[in-house]
């Protein structure tokens, strides 16, 4: 992304509330997943992959661990002299101190920082959802259109569709609707919540947006709204590839088991496309010779004794002697001691489950298992 300059926003201060007591003490992008990374790692990795060198971290909700997983940004390639990964959380002005109050605001509030910059084309980013993409290939589509503004979207199970801002578009993929969190959803075509803006445009919106007393702030319910009503040229760049919003407990649950399935189509495996993240230096993992691992993701520290089966273990995590693990995401420091059973679970980090004791079933509910008790889904 070198011929025009691109700087990325990446939205990372959500609470994620539909996430329960996932998202308890962090922020959701700082949500575990596929055994390794956290849930911001695809986003960062996609701007690392996608050559962006100037990327801004807005952060908000319980930042602690999010801030320490991403540091300087070393893990991406962002630690640099010039550019490189900036994390801007909310601050005090002469107007006195505020939370961002949407995500239109958030970037509003950091305009210095855009100006001091002075891009091109800015590229809007949520750092909650798993996916891989070159974002060149949306910035070359915008630039093909030549739109002030352009979605990336994907079709979405009708049954889901009320959930996301619904893109009506003409022969020649133009916006000419968008509809935020329709009741009735005239199609299935979601904006993904990845936006490339005209900087000039863009700067100019947010600027009338914050005077707008009414404007709740938001990119889906004010400014993109705004901007089609005005004219501007609008477009949707259909992606093809493997997302997930892992807004729900189950759709983090099934996005972690996609991870097991031979022919998903996220594969981290792409030597071409890495999922970068911070490494925690652990030892090996540990398999005893009566253990049993069938189609499971294992990480780096861990000391299995028992049966695991079609499950995501994170790090530094025992499996005790005559256990057994069933389709289940296990978070790192967690024990389950010998005898004990685990079905269709989620276990949050540092859970101790007793000798003996069986969690879950097989009945197709979702058992997230924290300090403050058994939650299902």
């Amino acid at each position: 992304m070198n011929e025009n300059k691109v700087v990325a926003m990446l939205l990372a201060g959500g609470q994620g509330s539909r996430l329960k007591t996932l998202t308890k003490d962090i922020a959701k992008p700082a949500v575990p997943f596929g055994g390794k990374y956290r849930i911001i790692d695809f986003a960062l990795s996609n701007a690392t992959n996608s050559g962006i060198s100037d990327i801004g971290i807005l952060s908000q909700y319980k930042p602690y661990l999010l801030n320490t997983h991403i540091g300087i940004g070393s893990s991406w390639d962002f630690d640099r002299n010039t550019g490189g990964l900036r994390n801007l959380p909310p601050f005090t002005s002469e107007d006195g101190g505020r939370w961002y109050t949407g995500t239109a605001n958030a970037i509003y509030e950091n305009i210095d920082y855009l100006d001091e910059i002075d891009p091109e084309y800015v590229l809007i980013l949520s750092g909650d959802h798993i996916y891989k993409m070159d974002y060149n290939e949306l910035l070359k589509f915008h630039k093909e259109k030549e739109a002030d503004v352009s979605l990336a979207v994907i079709e979405v199970p009708w049954e889901e569709a009320s959930r996301f801002g619904i893109v009506n578009i003409d022969n020649d993929n133009k916006i000419v609707e968008f509809d935020e969190k329709p009741a009735v959803p005239k199609n299935n075509m979601a904006s993904m919540g990845i936006y490339i803006f005209n900087w000039i445009k863009l700067r100019e919106y947010l600027i009338l947006d914050c005077k707008d007393k009414e404007s709740d702030h938001d990119f889906g319910k004010n400014i993109l709204p705004k901007m089609l009503a005005d004219g501007s040229p609008m477009y949707a760049w259909n992606f093809k590839g493997y997302w997930k919003d892992v807004g729900t407990i189950r759709s983090y649950w099934e996005a972690n088991m996609d991870l097991l399935y031979a022919r998903n189509k996220l594969n981290l495996y792409d030597r071409d496309w890495r999922i970068f993240t911070r490494n925690k230096n652990l030892p090996p993992h540990y398999v005893a010779r009566e253990a049993v691992i069938n189609n499971s993701l294992v990480n780096e520290g861990c000391h299995i004794i028992g049966e695991v089966n079609n499950s995501i273990l994170f790090s530094d995590i025992k499996v005790g002697k005559a256990s057994l693990i069933n389709d289940s995401v296990i978070h790192s420091g967690c024990i389950i001691e010998d005898g004990a059973q685990v079905y269709n679970a989620i276990l949050t980090e540092g859970v101790v489950i007793k000798a003996g004791e069986k969690i879950g079933a097989d009945d197709g509910r979702i058992y997230v298992v924290s300090d403050e008790g058994i939650l299902i889904e």
